[in-house]
C-alpha cells in the first residue's frame, strides 16, 4: 500500500491508511508545463556536477543541473521548494491539505520562489509511471517514499532516480534535505535551511521545557476495534520528531521494537497497563472517540490516557505537520502541534 505511512486514520482496524502529501491545482502536460525551476536568489553550483547518489536500490548519476524535477516522496516536494526549485510533478496530498489540495506551507514557499503549481498525480495504487513519463523529468526524487524496486527500474529509464537510503518512508528530514541538496547542486543552501530549521526546533524546546525527558507513545486506536492498540516505532518519523524535541520513546516501545524493521506494531488491549509513558498521542476522526477510549475497560487503563496526558489529534493539518516533517512544515508544527504536547506534559506532571 503506497500510502501506508502518514496517518492511521480510518475507523476499521485494517485501515492503517496513512495519508501523505496533498496536491495543488492540476498542472498541464509536459508540452504545456514550462521547466518549472525557480530560484530564491541562489543558483545551483555548476561544480556540483557530475554527482552520484546511492540509495537502497542502486545509484544515480546526475550530470548537470536538473530543470524538470518530479518528486515521489511525500516530503520531497517540500525539500525541493525549500531549496528554491518548484517541482514539475508531485503526488496528491489526500489527507491534511488545504482547499486547493496542497499544503499551506508548500504554497507559501512556492509563491516566495515564484514557482507554479506542479502537476499532481495519484499514487494511491503506486507511482503512475506513464503519467510521470509525460512530465519529461530529468530527475526523480523519492528519498522519503515507498517506491518499489520494479517502479525504480521503470522510472530509471526516464531519468535518474534517487530513492530512500534505507527504510521506506523512514528517511529523517535532515537526510532528505542533504541528499536533495546534492542532487540540485545546492548543498550550501541545504546547510542554511537545516540550520534555520534546527533553530526553530531549539526555540520550541526552550519555550516548552516541560517536554525534556518526557516519555511518549505515539499510537493509534481504531474506534471500531478497541481490542488492540497500535504504536509507531522509533523508525517512524513521528517519534523521531518528538525525540528531536527532547522527548523519549517509552521503554515499552523500545523493547517491543528491538530488532524490528517495522514502523508500526500492535498489542492486545489487555496489555494496556504495560503501555507506561508520560504522554500518549493518537489520531481521532470524531470528538466522541476520546470519551469512548477513556470509558473502555481496557483502553482506559493506558496510564497516560487515565491521567489525562492525552493528545488526540483531529485536525488533519495539525497531524500532517508531524507525519512527514520538512523544513517547510516544522515551523507550523512548532506552532500547531507542540503546544498540545506541552499541555499533555503538564498534565503528566500534575498527575504525579
Amino acid at each position: 500500500m503506497p500510502r501506508f505511512r502518514t496517518a492511521l486514520i480510518t475507523a476499521a482496524a485494517a485501515a492503517l491508511v496513512l495519508a501523505g502529501c496533498t496536491t495543488g491545482p492540476t498542472g498541464g502536460s509536459a508540452a504545456q508545463t514550462p521547466a518549472n525551476a525557480a530560484n530564491a536568489g541562489a543558483e545551483a553550483d555548476p561544480a556540483a556536477y557530475p554527482v552520484t547518489l546511492t540509495d537502497v536500490f542502486g545509484s544515480a548519476t546526475i550530470t548537470k543541473e536538473p530543470r524538470r524535477v518530479v518528486t515521489l516522496g511525500w516530503s520531497d516536494a517540500d525539500h525541493v521548494a525549500a531549496l528554491g526549485v518548484a517541482p514539475v510533478g508531485a503526488p496528491k496530498v489526500s489527507w491534511g491539505g488545504n482547499k486547493n489540495l496542497s499544503t499551506d506551507w508548500f504554497d507559501k514557499q512556492l509563491a516566495a520562489i515564484g514557482g507554479t503549481q506542479p502537476t499532481r498525480f495519484d499514487d494511491a495504487d503506486g507511482n503512475p509511471v506513464e503519467e510521470i513519463a509525460k512530465l519529461q523529468p530529468d530527475l526523480i526524487l523519492a528519498t522519503n517514499s515507498g517506491i518499489t524496486k520494479d517502479e525504480y527500474a521503470k522510472l530509471s529509464k526516464l531519468a535518474p532516480v534517487v530513492a530512500y537510503p534505507k527504510v521506506a518512508y523512514g528517511t529523517p528530514w535532515q537526510d532528505s534535505l542533504e541528499t536533495i541538496g546534492k542532487a540540485l547542486g545546492r548543498t550550501k543552501q541545504a546547510a542554511e535551511v537545516e540550520k534555520k530549521t534546527v533553530a526553530a526546533l531549539d526555540a520550541a524546546k526552550a519555550k516548552y521545557p516541560q517536554l525534556a525527558g518526557k516519555t511518549f507513545i505515539y499510537g493509534y486506536i481504531a474506534p471500531t476495534d478497541l481490542s488492540q492498540i497500535g504504536f509507531y516505532t522509533p523508525s517512524d518519523l513521528r517519534p523521531q520528531m518528538l525525540t528531536e524535541l527532547g522527548m523519549k520513546n517509552a521503554p515499552f516501545v523500545e523493547e517491543r521494537a528491538k530488532g524490528s524493521k517495522e514502523f508500526y506494531l500492535t498489542v492486545s488491549s489487555e496489555q494496556a497497563t504495560k503501555l507506561q509513558s508520560d504522554v500518549f498521542l493518537t489520531y481521532v476522526t470524531e470528538d466522541s472517540e476520546v470519551p469512548a477510549m477513556k470509558k473502555d475497560p481496557l483502553i482506559g487503563r493506558v496510564p497516560a490516557i487515565r491521567s489525562g496526558a492525552l493528545v488526540a489529534t483531529k485536525d488533519q493539518k495539525v497531524g500532517l505537520t508531524m507525519s512527514s516533517p520538512t523544513p517547510l512544515s516544522i515551523p507550523y508544527m512548532t506552532q500547531l502541534f507542540v503546544p498540545l504536547v506541552a499541555a499533555a506534559a503538564d498534565k503528566a506532571d500534575a498527575a504525579r
